[in-house]
């Protein structure tokens, strides 16, 4: 009998043993599938996170790209006698210069800063008579502060050739002046009203150190590209557009409204827009 009873209690002990080991076992297995499930969406976690990375790298490099291209150092490129510029030696020939006319007055501001954003280089040709209110000084100066050059373009706009040499002197020298009083800064570029010069006037200005420069073409003046749309056309399909050219822009309404989609449109024509700082100058 009491052989019978410790069998009997030697089995119910291993009973009790193997239920014990398999309840361990059953409670051991989700624990093990959930820390790889974990692994797993860690795992992911991290794969997206590399993707998400590597397309706002290659963003912020395709962004980039056209500005380190426009502004990459090295190449000068030299005004040629027809107002357009080439590259000195070896170097992209297929640049565009942007530059805009009779400013500060009303839309200048505005269009440095849309160059801005746009990463697009450019001079802003002034006048003397649209600097002379404190408000106007800020203004130009909030132009250069945002890294534009800016270029001197006579005190009254008046054409040259009509005044004395004494005149002239005023027109140009008196501007420069104020260029410098206001941003610190003398013009390195010129540019004559109605691009009429004297002798006099290009000795000056090769005198007090500016490149005197014209254009290649523009179209902002005629009546009938004083609207966004066939000015923006206009600019980016004249046939007068090939290497080197030279824009010729102004501080108008419409000119500001077609900013934006001129510099989209030179550069999809595969248009390096030129840095000012890449001009060779005297």
């Amino acid at each position: 009998m009491k052989k019978w009873l410790m069998v009997a209690i030697f089995l119910l002990l291993s009973a009790c043993s193997s239920t014990g080991d398999a309840t361990s076992g059953t409670e051991e297995s989700p624990k093990m599938n959930d820390q790889e499930q974990e692994e797993s969406e860690a795992e992911e976690k991290e794969g997206e996170a590399e993707e998400k990375d590597k397309a706002e790298k290659k963003k912020k490099k395709d962004d980039e790209s056209q500005e380190d291209k426009e502004k990459a150092p090295g190449t000068e490129y030299v005004l040629q006698e027809d107002w357009s510029f080439a590259p000195a030696g070896e170097g992209e020939s297929k640049v565009a210069l942007l530059t805009i006319d009779d400013a500060p007055d009303e839309y200048a501001l505005e269009m440095a800063k849309k160059l801005k954003d746009k990463k697009a280089p450019a001079i802003f040709f002034v006048n003397g008579h649209f600097l002379n209110t404190e408000e106007e000084k800020n203004t130009l100066k909030k132009i250069h502060d945002l890294g534009f050059p800016i270029g001197n373009h006579t005190e009254t706009h008046t054409s040259l050739q009509d005044l004395t040499e004494e005149e002239q002197y005023e027109q140009i020298v008196g501007v420069s002046d104020k260029i410098e009083e206001i941003i610190g800064k003398r013009p390195d570029f010129f540019r004559a009203p109605f691009g009429q010069n004297t002798e006099y006037s290009e000795q000056l200005v090769k005198e007090e150190g500016m490149l005197l420069m014209n254009w290649t073409y523009g179209y902002d003046w005629n009546e009938e590209y004083t609207d966004a749309s066939s000015l923006a056309d206009i600019m980016v399909n004249t046939p007068l557009l090939r290497d080197g050219a030279n824009l010729l822009m102004h501080d108008r309404e419409w000119t500001n409204k077609a900013l934006n989609d001129i510099i989209s449109g030179l550069r999809e024509k595969g248009y390096t827009l030129l840095d000012p700082a890449r001009i060779k100058r005297p």
